[in-house]
C-alpha cells in the first residue's frame, strides 16, 4: 500500500505560481509511476501532468505545457508540480496517484493509489 499526501494548494490571482507537493509513505515510489490530476466543478479528474518511475519521461496535456512542471526526488519519497501563469480554469481539488509499473499513464483509471486532494483556487 502506497499513502500519499497532498500539500502545498490554496488562493492565488491569475497569472500567479503555486508549487504542489506529494509525499508518499508505506512504500518507496522508486517503481512508481506518478501523476496529477485536477478535479474541477464537472467532478471528472483531468489529467494536469505524469512523470515516470525514474523521472526520465514527463507529460503534460497541451494546456499545461509551458506552465506547469513535475517532478520527483526519489530519495525523499515525493513528487512536485509547479504550476506558473496560473488561469481561473486552473482551478480545482489537485489529486496526487500513483501506480506501479514501467507505463507513465495520463488516464486516471491507470492509476491505483490516490491522495485526498489540495484544493487550488485561481482568482480573476
Amino acid at each position: 500500500q502506497v499513502q500519499l499526501v497532498e500539500s502545498g494548494g490554496g488562493l492565488v490571482q491569475t497569472g500567479g505560481s503555486l508549487r504542489l507537493s506529494c509525499t508518499a509513505s508505506g512504500r518507496a515510489i522508486g517503481a512508481y509511476a506518478m501523476a496529477w490530476f485536477r478535479q474541477g466543478p464537472e467532478n471528472e479528474r483531468e489529467f494536469a501532468a505524469s512523470i515516470s518511475f525514474n523521472g526520465r519521461h514527463t507529460y503534460y496535456p497541451d494546456s499545461a505545457k509551458g506552465r506547469f512542471t513535475i517532478t520527483r526526488d526519489n530519495a525523499k519519497n515525493t513528487v512536485d508540480l509547479q504550476m506558473d501563469s496560473l488561469k481561473p480554469d486552473d482551478a480545482g481539488v489537485y489529486y496526487c496517484a500513483a501506480d506501479s509499473g514501467l507505463k507513465t499513464g495520463t488516464r486516471a483509471s491507470e492509476y491505483v493509489y490516490w491522495g485526498q486532494g489540495t484544493q487550488v483556487t485561481v482568482s480573476s
